[in-house]
């Protein structure tokens, strides 16, 4: 049986065209989470996982939605050969189910580790660079020093509840609590 599996990070994302996609496929079954692919806890991977049988082939429209890391996808299409199934995706024309086809996945997923190092590696280098000059990255405070120290007031002289401050100050109720 051709089993599919589609992932997409978050809930404002479509599934249509990996499911139509796997449906052309010959996919009888699709299972499909909508959590990032650097979370291994998916429940509908693992419901997947569970029902696979000998022969069954997991398909997936790109190897990425099966897993983000290479430690990860490995680990997974072990679990899916261990089961004696085989993997396959179609953007990459991988088929675990032939020696050729190992290889290739091998071969790709390596290379998909590799560029995300190399992201990682310029966006650290990047960051230190601009550090250097002077310059600090991410997003600014939600509230001022000023602000942090009126909250704390509220809180400690008023005794107002965290949700209270929060609404006020138009933040979340965590905000109020870091400062």
């Amino acid at each position: 049986m051709i089993i599919g599996y589609a992932r997409v990070s978050t809930d404002d994302q479509s599934l249509d065209s990996q499911t139509d996609a796997l449906s052309a496929a010959g996919a009888e079954k699709v299972f499909a989470d909508r959590i990032s692919g650097t979370r291994r806890a998916r429940p509908e991977l693992d419901k997947m996982l569970d029902q696979l049988r000998d022969g069954d082939v997991v398909t997936v429209t790109k190897y990425d939605r099966l897993a983000r890391s290479l430690k990860d996808l490995l680990e997974i299409v072990e679990a899916i050969r261990e089961r004696g199934a085989g993997f396959r995706s179609l953007a990459e024309d991988i088929d675990t189910t032939t020696s050729a086809g190992r290889l290739v996945f091998h071969v790709f997923a390596s290379i998909a580790q590799f560029e995300r190092e190399r992201i990682s590696e310029r966006t650290r280098e990047g960051l230190a660079s601009a550090r250097k000059r002077g310059r600090i990255g991410g997003r600014p405070p939600a509230l001022s020093a000023a602000q942090k120290v009126e909250v704390r007031r509220m809180r400690d002289e008023e005794h107002r509840a965290i949700p209270e401050i929060a609404r006020l100050f138009k933040v979340s109720e965590r905000t109020v609590r870091r400062a």
